[in-house]
């Protein structure tokens, strides 16, 4: 298939293989090499020859049944091959910014954006170039992702491509391919879950409001890794704005006490929320107060 690339790895094991089949004294030679060259280090030990030991040929066999069954797994798109030199957790990281309307053009213009890990560590580093100016409805994900598949894999080599690794943008669409693609049959899987479910509730809270709540809960759950936690405070300030758009009041109330809870106003970090964050939701907290006290004496009426 067209959308599958054979890493270096498929290459070395290819040939590997080949050596195997044409000649096992080659496998036994380098081990006799790699023996030798630790006798040097520690000095001479009991000398050890693989045809002594009963269980090498089999696991040699095995190893090779697997190898081959990868192959074939893999040539049939049922998994997806990537590149194991790739050792980073993260090859890119996207910013996708909540569709308000009331959101500003300085935030808006940075969606969809895509920017390499090199430039996300720079200390001065900021997702949108220019000042916010609306801070209460401009809520912004930075998400990393691997991203292993197809679609994923093509916009990280776009990045790599691009002039001095400069950002690169994506449209909705492409933005969209990328989410739907087939990421759950991925290596990078379990890695990319969590930031995937982020898009997609970006992608979709104004056309799939519970869904997308259910999505950022799981969010507020299963955070744990370092690569989750930029993720913690957006997902709080959307998710109250949504609940507060659905009228639940009280659940968001709540949402927002958990925040409290979570982050203790004053205490600084890379990940925690800005004193601007901290006024913002006290701000809401006190408007929900209000709707709630005016909404208890309706119902009891």
């Amino acid at each position: 298939m067209t959308e599958i690339r054979l890493s270096s790895l498929v290459l070395f094991r290819t040939q590997l293989f080949l050596e195997l089949l044409i000649s096992p004294a080659i496998l036994s030679f380098r081990i006799s090499s790699g023996l030798a060259a630790l006798r040097k280090v520690y000095g001479n030990r009991p000398q050890y020859h693989p045809s002594r030991s009963p269980f090498l040929p089999g696991a040699i066999f095995g190893l090779l049944v697997l190898w081959q069954y990868y192959q074939i797994q893999t040539m049939k798109g049922r998994i997806l091959a990537i590149d194991i030199f790739d050792r980073s957790g993260i090859r890119m990281y996207l910013y996708a910014m909540a569709d308000d309307l009331q959101a500003c053009e300085v935030c808006r213009s940075a969606h969809g954006m895509v920017f390499p890990p090199s430039e996300v560590m720079k200390r001065q580093f900021s997702p949108i170039k220019g000042i916010c100016k609306t801070p209460a409805r401009c809520i912004g994900f930075l998400v990393g992702l691997y991203g292993a598949w197809p679609e994923a894999d093509r916009i990280v080599t776009r990045l790599r491509l691009s002039h001095k690794r400069e950002p690169i943008r994506l449209s909705q669409d492409e933005l969209g391919e990328m989410v739907l693609g087939p990421w759950e049959r991925s290596i990078s899987a379990n890695t990319d879950r969590l930031g995937i479910y982020v898009l997609e509730a970006v992608l979709g809270d104004r056309s799939n409001p519970s869904i997308a709540m259910d999505k950022y809960l799981h969010t507020l759950e299963h955070a744990k890794q370092i690569r989750h936690m930029p993720l913690i405070v957006p997902t709080y300030f959307r998710l109250v704005e949504l609940l507060t758009t659905q009228e639940r009041t009280i659940e968001a109330l709540r949402l927002i006490e958990q925040f409290e809870k979570r982050y203790t106003e004053g205490k600084s970090g890379p990940y925690a929320p800005t004193e601007k964050q901290f006024a913002l939701m006290k701000i809401k907290k006190s408007h929900l107060k209000n709707t709630a006290r005016t909404i208890a004496p309706a119902a009891a009426a």
